[in-house]
């Protein structure tokens, strides 16, 4: 069986939806990945431009920034985040798709606020809480992983399947994004081999977030484990510049 292919458009941001459906259909691509921000989208809309371009919805790229932490010290910080996370759920069955990405704390926080102990037990907590509101909704979750710059809390594909092992859930699975796997994995098909069929949703880009082939990455290797693991998600490139 082939791959997948999906396009996240979060580097076409502020463009209409009609014109990132028509560009995304026309290169052949059998998904879109909408950027999670559900107050962006008219879902009744996305759903006839897509029917109409003969594409689908495959995945929610949610967007983890300030105010949407889910190790947060503060209670009412950690809900705020549980709650986004309901949203996002609820915008990925509105739009018929597969999967959202969850990240247990935000892009830019580069310290913790509190314990490990204490974190790691509140990432487990809420990210289980939000799996299950997923899983009544009939979709998946996707942890996923970024790389040291961007992220304390963890960096490797190995250390997000630490966590999906204290979770008591069948929807959720492994996020692997080769741009930040170029940055903290040693072997990044060696990384996705390992985590096996826990893989559940993949990000393809280039060392330079460029499209692959743009950068040091070699792609060839990296296909070959997915293949042989037997990964049926989308391949969704997330490319910037566009």
């Amino acid at each position: 069986m082939g791959f997948k292919y999906s396009y996240n458009t979060i580097v076409y941001t502020g463009e209409d939806y009609l014109t990132q459906a028509s560009r995304v259909s026309k290169f052949g691509y059998d998904a879109i990945e909408l950027v999670g921000e559900p107050d962006w989208y008219n879902f009744k809309e996305v759903n006839k431009i897509n029917a109409d371009k003969g594409i689908k919805v495959s995945s929610i790229c949610s967007i983890f920034m300030e105010g949407r932490d889910l190790v947060h010290s503060e209670k009412s910080e950690r809900e705020k985040a549980i709650n986004y996370c309901k949203q996002i759920a609820d915008m990925t069955a509105e739009v018929a798709a597969d999967t959202f990405i969850v990240a247990p704390s935000p892009v830019g926080k580069m310290h913790p606020l509190a314990s490990e102990e204490d974190e790691r037990k509140w990432a487990i907590e809420n990210i289980q809480t939000v799996g299950e509101y997923a899983d009544k909704n009939g979709v998946n979750i996707s942890i996923e992983p970024w790389n040291r710059y961007e992220t304390y809390f963890f960096n490797r594909l190995e250390q997000a399947v630490s966590i999906l092992d204290e979770l008591d859930l069948k929807n959720a699975g492994i996020h692997g994004d080769t741009f930040h796997m170029s940055i903290d994995e040693k072997n990044i098909s060696e990384a996705y081999r390992q985590t096996g069929s826990k893989l559940n949703h993949t990000h393809m880009a280039d060392s330079n977030r460029a499209a692959p082939g743009q950068g040091h990455t070699d792609f060839l290797p990296i296909l070959q484990t997915l293949k042989d693991i037997n990964f049926s998600g989308y391949l969704t490139m997330e490319l910037i510049p566009a």
